[in-house]
């Protein structure tokens, strides 16, 4: 590398500052644009699983990673009435302790900023508009300010990445939808949730209920399933419409207080449960890292793993390729497909799991999770393969 390369990220969530601990690292100039005015709170329980481990390691912030274990004790399954008709523990469902993580999605997000901070450029509350490449560079126009010239651009920005549309065209071409739509928003813990997850299940529709940050809050959680529904993203007040219009005459177990905390709630997300599949994520020096390249979908839990080995793997090519992008890109595709393919699977999975057709498929799940003996082979099963896809990358040493 002759002079610093200048890197411009887009998103400030998971992948983008990992992405950009692991540049400055290799002696890049990075600058990270987002959208919101400040890193967005809430969210959900994330699990960082495999090779996303070693990378934490590799960060020097393993440790603190696992200070903010969510220590969930298992899942519970109830009926209208809210009695417990079956339960997974924690452990059965590959969240085997003392080996994965599950951390609250703003928590490791806080963790990665204070990571970087200091050494990392963040333009909060922009967006970029505009990337026209050049033989030299990339020159990039933004909403508020004023346009700049970068090495490099790199879409860190999600399922519904804004460089990628930019670069690549619009997101329905990429996006391969699971069928259903997810809303996750914070309450409280009235219902005294020690470190577990209830869950109540209708055709097509599950209702959802778990204690975050050490009890003294809790998340609530709207599944439905449905056709493609049209919305604007930003607007919070029509999402929470729709939510509602899912669940019209679902009053059994919590779910009207559920729908009532929701029109309160301010710190509201809502998605379709989706992937993101593409031929290649590079075109000329513009590349695309974690959900918004290869998002496995919010069900998945693979998500932020994907982020952190992705932007390990990027940053470590561009610095063994001496800022030869081209070759750095091919690179970085060729170690991570793979991977990425296994982890969608488990995706895939995952959505089929959180909602039951029919009332009958419902009552045949409650009586296995009564089975003991079925339950403990079915989870080993579940358990190996996605243990398998969490480490199925081999980690070079850049």
């Amino acid at each position: 590398m002759k002079q610093t390369m200048r890197v411009l990220i887009s998103g400030a969530s998971i992948a983008g500052p990992a992405l950009a601990y692991w540049l400055r690292r290799h002696g890049f100039d990075v600058t990270v644009i987002e959208r919101a005015p400040s890193l967005r709170p809430g969210g959900y329980g994330v699990d960082i699983r495999g090779a996303a481990i070693k990378v934490l390691r590799r960060m020097g912030i393993l440790d603190q990673v696992r200070a903010a274990d969510t220590r969930m004790t298992g899942v519970y399954f109830v009926n209208s009435k809210g009695k417990i008709e079956g339960q997974i523990s924690e452990a059965s469902i590959a969240n085997q302790q003392g080996l994965d993580i599950e951390i609250m999605r703003d928590d490791l997000s806080n963790i990665l900023y204070d990571l970087t901070k200091d050494t990392v450029q963040y333009i909060w509350g922009d967006s970029i508009t505009s990337i026209h490449e050049t033989e030299a560079s990339t020159e990039v126009q933004f909403i508020h300010g004023k346009p700049q010239t970068f090495d490099l651009v790199i879409g860190a920005d999600g399922l519904h990445s804004n460089v990628r549309t930019l670069i690549f065209g619009d997101d329905a071409q990429f996006k391969r939808t699971l069928g259903c739509y997810i809303s996750i928003f914070t309450l409280g813990n009235y219902l005294n949730l020690d470190h577990q997850q209830l869950l109540y299940s209708m055709p097509g529709k599950t209702v959802g209920m778990y204690s975050a940050y050490d009890n003294t809050e809790a998340k609530g959680m709207l599944l439905f399933q449905s056709e493609a529904l049209k919305y604007d993203r930003y607007d919070t007040e029509s999402q929470k419409k729709l939510v509602e219009n899912a669940f019209v005459g679902c009053t059994d177990w919590e779910t009207s207080h559920l729908l009532k905390s929701l029109k309160e709630a301010t710190d509201f997300y809502f998605d379709e449960v989706c992937q993101i599949h593409m031929p290649t994520w590079s075109k000329g020096r513009i590349t695309l890292v974690g959900d918004a390249g290869y998002g496995p979908s919010p069900l998945s839990g693979q998500g932020s793993s994907l982020a952190l080995v992705g932007a390990y793997v990027l940053a470590g090519e561009l610095k063994a390729a001496h800022g030869d992008y081209a070759r750095a890109f091919v690179a970085y595709e060729q170690e991570m497909r793979k991977f990425v393919e296994k982890n969608q699977k488990i995706g895939l999975m995952a959505a089929g799991s959180m909602i039951e057709k029919s009332n009958f498929k419902i009552f045949l799940r409650n009586l296995m999770l009564r089975i003991p003996t079925l339950m403990v082979v079915q989870f080993k099963m579940i358990s190996k393969m996605i243990a398998k896809a969490a480490n199925g990358i081999e980690l070079k040493n850049y």
